[in-house]
């Protein structure tokens, strides 16, 4: 049989038995409608605003942050992302980057942002700090006393990881041959960390699954912007089940059920499904293509040459598009994704 018809059978078969499972995990509800006040962010480009140092990332060169707040300011988008949608759903402030903790002590009380930009569960190429190191950063605060175990009983986190493990291991790899047993390395890992959180005394912890990898801009141009790769898309969901089922049993082990999953590859899907899609007074004509792009594949979203001049070009309305650049949505895909979360998040909270 061919090989990737037996795959995706095979994840057809797992999805099939864990989706009433996925449903208990998506409906659980916090006894006495649980509020938290305190949020702490780890993970990678979908969620920092502004650990990367400025030197080392596009998302502190124009004409990222174009929208908001009208100059880069670290996050990967033209303006707000996820990070800030989840604040604003729970009515707290986003919270401040973890580098910039000395500067705005102020806002600590809010909660700490300690994702970086291109990181991932495991060392990628890009020298960030992986997850393990962002939470050793977060235990150190507590030891230090900026947290008190009161202060965490009335916090959530939030640990997004949006594929830069299995970027790296394409890279290395030449191709996505052997994935299935590395995407197993990855959740395990994922799931020790996301215990490790609750275990340092947070109270509820949000994880998304993976977005459709193969709708993102790098993979659809190859398909004219038309489809998504479906390869990549059944590695995706593979990883997604793998996640629910973790997330399942960790809610099984724990007495408050602290575990839940924040379905983003539906959300992404349903965006991307409804062309129409009503935005504001915007429509996403062609989901899959990126507002800003090189101007050749050597060349990404704000690359300039040795003169200054621009080697990108950006679409006359960024509200019109959903992803920014070729991985990450606009502030307003950002904003129709938390739109079809809506329900999500209300069984949640």
């Amino acid at each position: 049989m061919n090989s990737k018809i037996l795959f995706s059978s095979f994840y057809l078969f797992l999805l099939s038995l864990l989706s009433g499972q996925q449903q208990q995990v998506l409906a659980h509800r916090q006894p006495f409608g649980f509020r938290p006040t305190k949020l702490f962010v780890f993970g990678d480009s979908y969620v920092d605003t502004g650990n990367n140092p400025i030197s080392l990332t596009s998302s502190w060169k124009p004409p990222y942050g174009v929208t908001f707040p009208g100059k880069p300011a670290g996050r990967f988008s033209d303006g707000r992302v996820s990070t800030d949608y989840l604040a604003k759903f729970l009515g707290i402030k986003s919270p401040i980057p973890y580098r910039w903790r000395k500067f705005a002590y102020n806002h600590v009380k809010y909660g700490m942002n300690f994702a970086y930009g291109g990181t991932g569960v495991f060392e990628t190429l890009v020298q960030s700090p992986n997850m393990t190191t962002q939470i050793d950063f977060f235990e150190q605060l507590i030891k230090d006393g900026v947290y008190t175990p009161t202060d965490l009983m009335s916090s959530m986190a939030l640990v997004s990881v949006a594929g830069n493990d299995y970027s790296t291991y394409i890279q290395i790899n030449g191709s996505a041959q052997g994935w299935q047993p590395f995407i197993t390395q990855v959740v395990n890992q994922l799931t020790l960390n996301l215990k490790r959180i609750h275990g340092l005394g947070v109270k509820k912890i949000v994880v998304p699954t993976l977005q459709p990898l193969g709708c993102l801009p790098r993979s659809a141009s190859k398909l004219s912007f038309r489809q998504c790769n479906a390869t990549e898309n059944s590695l995706t969901g593979f990883h997604n089940v793998l996640l629910q089922q973790a997330v399942a049993k960790l809610n099984s082990e724990t007495k408050d059920s602290a575990f839940a999953i924040l379905d983003l590859y539906s959300a992404f899907m349903s965006v991307f499904n409804n062309k129409a899609h009503q935005t504001g007074s915007s429509k996403f004509e062609n989901p899959f293509k990126a507002c800003c792009a090189g101007v050749s594949d050597q060349n990404s979203c704000g690359d300039v040459d040795d003169n200054g001049a621009k080697l990108y070009t950006v679409c006359n309305h960024p509200e019109a598009a959903f992803f920014w650049d070729q991985v990450h949505p606009t502030q307003e895909g950002w904003r129709a994704v938390y739109s079809a979360l809506k329900a999500n998040l209300q069984l949640i909270f």
